[in-house]
């Protein structure tokens, strides 16, 4: 295959206070191959974007050198070249997303090309077409979803038909229709001989690239497949962990005497699994729960329409129904575009009723009597991007900043220290910290605490574990299943429906502004054929739980974690009920 990249032996280092500096890469080596599919992995601040911003001159070596083609990174003259050639889709697409409409953004690179309008509009047409915003042409940018934003920043890239695309955590606000969407590009990529790389933490989309390349430090410690990767002891040290498939066909393997250790998709795992060979204990009768605890957030008939009035009014919900019932944790699930967001901003204040209504806590929105600051008091939200909500520049100021707002019963020093505890970061390490320099794990523990600080009454998460490594995603969902546990209410929005799966009690799916399905989250992940239809899937143990039964194992319906399955089918095999 012919070499379209070279790194060799580059060294980076980023300029702190006081010109004082602080090595993000250290030798690292690498070729890109035309009609390949790479990915770059490592824990958060492991130099995966400061190698990624390398691979198209938007970075230069501090030492060591970066060729595309024979074009050096560190000569300006090449750069224009250079980035015609290599595309890079930005973690947070907002930053190169420009025009006024979709469609003019998607035609802002091929105009600069100098191109014929009428090879213009087929480029566009075909990105558009490709990533699924026809219907959005006409919007304006700042008025999508954060999926349908990461879909316009790859269509911007795609009309540019550069020779590699570089896909920085560009699939960590798709919902599943939308990440398998641009997985299927990728392959008519490299089938057109264009390559690919992926800098993810979705352990899944690792098992269908070429080849892995790991960071750890801003070195490189592991170069391979990812079936050689998987199998390897390290992962844990570098901050990884075997995709969800994976993860639970290595468990059932032990349990049947099996070594699964091969298994990387949950096709594969579905293909292993035996039939019951023996006359199993019937489950035990699931206990109905009568009582329900009171609803603190009642949402009716809400709709919610953006631009109202206007040529570009667009509807995201259309009536909506939600009960959060107290001490019961509430996922929302549903495709991007779907109204998640929207919903969120209204039960803390931020978006008012436009029709129907909204009680939080007692509290009727739809009386102007009640400001946004009796909501937010009581009601905190932790938005996609965290750091679009900092104020400060200091880790410590700004989880300071909500308690100095309003009165607390304690030094200002001692609720900061509280809050960082409860989320894991150490109050004399962080607490003079700039906010800029923190990892993406760190921004959202940050941004977590920061709410925390005024000790809501119910937290409001929206993709709380979007863009975070394996183990900062494994503390971010521990500290909320703590906090539910200690009696905080809990309401989650995700496209990860592992996490879901992991904390919620109840989920309601959106499509399209609306309830499409609403009850417990067993009920709901177990209704496989709706889900599809919404362009949703159930958590790999829901799958997995599902074909057992088929197979003749006694696996209650509603089974959608790992270790309730485990006990399960070990409870069979040793013959108890």
């Amino acid at each position: 295959m012919q070499t379209i990249i070279t790194v060799e032996d580059v060294h980076f280092e980023y300029t702190g206070e006081g010109g004082k500096g602080s090595p993000a890469l250290q030798g690292v080596s690498l070729e890109i191959h035309e009609g390949e599919f790479t990915v770059l992995l490592g824990a958060n601040g492991s130099g995966k974007t400061t190698l990624a911003r390398h691979l198209n001159g938007l970075l230069t070596p501090t030492s060591g050198r970066v060729q595309v083609g024979r074009l050096d990174t560190r000569e300006r003259a090449n750069l224009g070249s250079i980035r015609q050639r290599v595309g890079m889709v930005f973690q947070h697409p907002e930053n190169q997303i420009i025009a006024t409409t979709v469609e003019e953004d998607v035609a802002f690179g091929p105009e600069n090309l100098g191109l014929a309008p009428a090879e213009i509009r087929q480029r566009v047409d075909a990105a558009i077409e490709a990533v699924g915003l026809d219907a959005h042409r006409q919007r304006s940018p700042h008025l999508l979803s954060a999926g349908q934003m990461q879909r316009l920043a790859l269509a911007g890239v795609l009309a540019m038909r550069p020779r590699c695309v570089i896909f920085d955590e560009a699939t960590t606000m798709l919902d599943p229709a939308g990440r398998r969407m641009a997985l299927e590009l990728m392959t008519e990529l490299r089938s057109a001989g264009m390559a690919v790389m992926f800098v993810t933490h979705n352990m899944q989309e690792v098992a269908l690239a070429d080849r892995a390349v790991v960071l750890a430090s801003g070195r490189k410690v592991f170069e391979g497949t990812p079936r050689e990767l998987f199998q390897r002891g390290e992962l844990e040290s570098w901050g990884l962990e075997r995709p969800p498939a994976a993860a639970l066909a290595l468990r059932l393997g032990h349990l049947f005497g099996e070594d699964w250790r091969d298994v990387l998709s949950v096709a594969e795992l579905l293909e292993r699994l035996p039939a019951s060979r023996k006359r199993c204990p019937s489950p035990a009768a699931t206990h109905v729960e009568v009582h329900q605890p009171d609803a603190i957030l009642q949402v009716q008939d809400l709709e919610h329409t953006y631009m109202l009035g206007t040529p570009l009014a667009y509807a995201a919900l259309q009536g909506v129904d939600l009960a959060v019932r107290q001490g019961r944790a509430h996922g929302l699930i549903g495709v991007t575009g779907a109204g998640k967001s929207t919903l969120l901003q209204h039960l803390n204040g931020l978006l008012r009723p436009q029709k129907g209504s909204v009680t939080v806590l007692g509290l009727d929105l739809s009386d102007p009597q009640v400001t946004t600051r009796q909501v937010t008091r009581r009601v905190g939200l932790v938005m996609q991007n965290p750091e679009m909500q900092f104020f400060e520049q200091y880790v410590g100021d700004e989880i300071a900043y909500g308690p100095k707002q309003i009165d607390i019963d304690e030094s200002l020093a001692a609720r900061v220290r509280w809050s960082m505890e409860q989320v894991g970061l150490d109050f004399e390490q962080f607490k003079d910290r700039f906010t800029t320099t923190l990892s993406g794990g760190e921004k959202r523990k940050v941004a977590l605490a920061s709410l925390l600080a005024i000790k809501p009454e119910v937290l409001l998460l929206d993709e709380p574990t979007a863009g975070l490594d394996p183990h900062a995603r494994s503390d971010v969902l521990r500290t909320l299943r703590r906090l539910g546990e200690e009696g905080m209410s809990v309401v989650l929005s995700s496209h990860v429906m592992e996490d879901v799966a992991a904390l919620a009690a109840d989920v309601t799916a959106f499509r399209k502004g609306q309830t499409a399905l609403a009850g417990s989250a067993g009920e709901v992940f177990w209704d496989f054929e709706r889900l599809n239809e919404i362009g949703l899937e159930a958590p790999v143990s829901a799958r997995v739980a599902a074909r057992l039964s088929e197979l003749g194992w006694p696996i209650p319906r509603g089974v959608i974690i790992p270790d309730t399955l485990m006990n399960v089918v070990q409870s069979c095999l040793e013959g108890t009920p």
